[in-house]
């Protein structure tokens, strides 16, 4: 049987999944400190637990809580939140407690091979600046600057 088609299949990531050691403590920092939205947090029992996040414009949330992976806590690596002007995403990540490292670019910019230097892009072009941050418990996040021009 042929299942081929030409039609697209859309597919739309909507939730990511991060193992911590102390989801109250998760909680508070995603909502607290880094602005995330609570949609939900449910445990029906002692043994399961889901809180769902979502920052804030996007339309993809994370899960934290428990019996909901296995994976060991702290092992998500670099998920991307995009901000439109990296220096205020940074400078009030800063302000709200949250250890964000320093802002840096991609060098050179039109033929990358993977180098940094300081500060944002010269020119502000999409996808070229970042910082990072991590949760308590290690998961590691990036900004990403896009859009700036266009504010």
């Amino acid at each position: 049987m042929n299942t081929t088609s030409t039609a697209a299949i859309n597919f739309s990531v909507e939730v990511i999944t991060l193992s911590v050691s102390d989801v109250d403590r998760a909680l508070r920092f995603y909502v607290d400190q880094v602005g995330f939205t609570l949609d939900v947090d449910y445990s029906p029992d002692d043994a399961f637990r889901v809180v769902q996040l979502t920052p804030p414009g996007s339309r993809c949330s994370i899960q934290i809580g428990r019996g909901l992976t296995d994976a060991p806590a702290g092992s998500l690596r670099n998920v991307f939140l995009v901000v439109t002007d990296l220096e205020d995403a940074r400078s009030r990540l800063l302000e709200c407690g949250v250890e964000v490292g320093e802002i840096r670019h991609k060098v050179p910019i039109d033929a990358w091979g993977g180098g940094f230097a300081p500060g944002l892009d010269p020119t502000r072009r999409d996808y070229a600046s970042f910082a990072d941050f991590s949760d308590p418990d290690g998961n590691s996040w990036v900004l990403q600057e896009r859009g700036y021009r266009n504010m």
